[in-house]
């Protein structure tokens, strides 16, 4: 293994010699008999001193970046992958497909567990953007199949959104609670 910088706190030391036994097979992976995909894996700056030069990376559906908060403040930012965005809605389609037909209380019921499912995960701080967008594209294809079960149309906009307060579908929400421990180790 090659030094660490003596300026390096305790923890990039430790992160980077976990970086420096990732290729090596005497390493962690290594005792499990798991390899890293060398075209899948790059090291990269995410520095708190240098955040015009930060890169982003997406990690478990969300794309993290560096930015100066509202204290101005260096702080991780984290919002929905797009990828992820766009695939949960290619999802949502999909289902909104096949399930059309069934009753319209079995239909919200399961859509208001899929909607707190997604808040909850997807709920971050600082991700509302992303919520919202997931929240309107998914309400207009509902209108749209919900619109395609007969050949007359069954709800206007007002009325799919009276259906939808109706039966108490969930708004987007940001469910982490501030500053949590998580974000503290990244800062």
């Amino acid at each position: 293994m090659t030094p660490v910088d003596p300026g390096m706190t305790p923890v990039k030391a430790t992160y980077t010699y976990m970086l420096m036994d990732v290729p090596h097979s005497d390493g962690r992976l290594g005792k499990f008999e798991l390899k890293v995909s060398a075209e899948k894996t790059r090291v990269l700056l995410f520095s708190r001193s240098r955040l015009e030069q930060s890169e982003t990376f997406d990690f478990l559906g969300f794309e993290f970046r560096r930015a100066i908060s509202r204290k101005f403040k260096p702080i991780v930012r984290r919002r929905t992958s797009w990828k992820k965005l766009r695939a949960s809605i290619v999802a949502f389609t999909e289902w909104i497909k096949t399930n059309r037909n069934k009753k319209i209380s079995k239909l919200m019921t399961t859509l208001s567990s899929k909607y707190r499912g997604y808040w909850n995960y997807y709920g971050v701080i600082g991700n509302y953007g992303s919520l919202k967008t997931f929240y309107y594209q998914t309400v207009r294809i509902l209108f749209k199949w919900l619109n395609r079960r007969s050949q007359r149309l069954s709800y206007n906009w007002t009325g799919s959104e009276d259906l939808l307060k109706q039966l108490m579908i969930p708004a987007p929400k940001i469910t982490e609670k501030y500053l949590s421990k998580q974000l503290k180790l990244f800062v």
